[in-house]
């Protein structure tokens, strides 16, 4: 059975679709960007503080589907500029830490939603 998930702490969606899906004991969640849930706008900064915003989303999301990061089993992220990689790299791990982090994939894209720099989904167990 599916349950959508949205929460008031996470930025409300820009389009047709709800932040999260629930089914079974799966949760995915869609691609969250830098938007502030206070404001609805792109935080202000660079890289840094737009993947710290991401992953704060992302937390949000999955807290309120009674989980925690460490529940992540798969992200993806997306980029607008490969270079970004290794700033990403490290708040990831501060996030998911090194030993127990997901398994993920990272590509680099033409563009992102609102001009953002990166966008991060996950999977985790619910």
């Amino acid at each position: 059975m599916k349950h959508v998930l949205n929460t008031e702490n996470a930025p409300t969606p820009i389009g047709p679709y709800n932040q999260a899906v629930k089914s079974g004991h799966l949760l995915y969640t869609s691609g969250q960007i830098p938007i502030d849930p206070a404001t609805g706008t792109l935080v202000e900064g660079g890289i840094r503080e737009q993947t710290i915003q991401v992953l704060e989303n992302l937390k949000c999301v999955v807290e309120a589907a009674g989980s925690t990061l460490d529940d992540a089993i798969k992200t993806t992220v997306f980029l607008a500029n490969m270079a970004d990689f290794p700033v990403v790299n490290t708040i990831y791990a501060e996030y998911f830490g090194e030993v127990n982090a997901p398994a993920r994939s990272t590509v680099q894209v033409s563009a992102l939603p609102k001009g953002a720099l990166v966008e991060i989904e996950l999977v985790a167990k619910v």
